[in-house]
């Protein structure tokens, strides 16, 4: 038996184990998806221990000059510290280390939605309402929607509101007309991307089928 059989198999194995879910939870299932989430963080643990502590940590304490072992001694308290979260009675140790992980992650993903993200998106409206970008009716309609879009989905997210009557309140109505059309482009922006979600699902469905096919010898 090859590698490459015994490969295919372990695969369609799994397949048809992850499939089962469609009659229904069940034990084959559940052994799947543990298994997938075994072998995920086996795969991270390795990674961050060959590609980072490794290298980055432990080799530079043993062979590095005292100024590297120095400048080293800050992240070799931290991770200390954030082990501690491993055993309930020194838990408590490992809180700064782990809100610092959690600070400087939420700084990392700020930071590259505004650049990766907003500013990108910003600039792509302004370009889109850009007379000089229009050249064409096509171009203009584009345009128009764009601002037409942005504005409106701006507006659905304004809640600010004010009395309007004792005992309730409201946005203005020009608010709230602007927020009723930027409902509908989100409507249709949620749609197509859950078409797409729903498209990328359904080629790995028949990929899977084609590979059961396949192996079954009937594909």
């Amino acid at each position: 038996m090859t590698a490459d059989l015994i490969a295919s198999a372990v695969a369609f194995l799994f397949t048809v184990m992850i499939l089962s879910y469609l009659v229904g939870d069940n034990p084959a299932f559940r052994i799947a998806i543990h298994v997938f989430v075994g072998v995920t963080a086996g795969y991270v643990a390795a990674v961050a221990c060959w590609h980072v502590l490794l290298p980055d940590l432990i080799l530079p304490l043993i062979n590095g000059t005292a100024e590297t072992r120095a400048r080293l001694a800050v992240p070799l308290l931290l991770s200390g510290m954030l082990l501690m979260k491993s055993w309930p009675p020194f838990s408590r140790l490992g809180a700064p280390a782990m809100g610092m992980l959690v600070g400087a992650a939420a700084a990392v993903a700020i930071g590259g939605a505004i650049q990766g993200t907003l500013l990108p998106q910003i600039g792509a409206s302004l370009q889109a309402v850009d007379p000089v970008s229009w050249g064409s009716p096509e171009g203009i309609i584009n345009g128009a929607l764009v601002l037409l879009g942005v504005i409106t989905s701006l507006a659905y997210f304004h809640f600010s509101a004010r009395v309007k009557s004792p005992g309730s309140v409201g946005r203005l109505g020009a608010i709230e007309f602007l927020a009723g059309i930027g409902a509908v482009f989100l409507a249709i922006t949620l749609g197509v991307l859950f078409a797409g979600v729903y498209s990328a699902a359904l080629s790995a469905l028949i990929e899977r089928l084609h590979f059961l096919g396949r192996f079954v010898g009937i594909g």
